[in-house]
C-alpha cells in the first residue's frame, strides 16, 4: 500500500510541474511577442516623425 502513495505523489508532482513548466514558457512568449511589438509601435513613430511634412 505505501507504494501506492508514493506512486499517486510523484505522479501528481510530475504533473504540477509540467503545468510550472507550460505556465512559464507561455509567459516568456507572451513577454517576448509583447517587447516586439511595442519595439515595433515604437520604430513605427520614429519612422512617421522622421518623414511628416514639417
Amino acid at each position: 500500500m505505501p507504494d501506492d502513495k508514493t506512486e499517486d505523489h510523484a505522479s501528481a508532482v510530475a504533473e504540477h510541474e509540467k503545468w510550472k513548466e507550460k505556465g512559464a514558457a507561455l509567459r516568456a512568449f507572451f513577454y517576448i511577442f509583447g517587447t516586439h511589438v511595442f519595439a515595433g509601435f515604437v520604430w513605427l513613430l520614429f519612422y512617421l516623425g522622421e518623414h511628416a511634412k514639417k
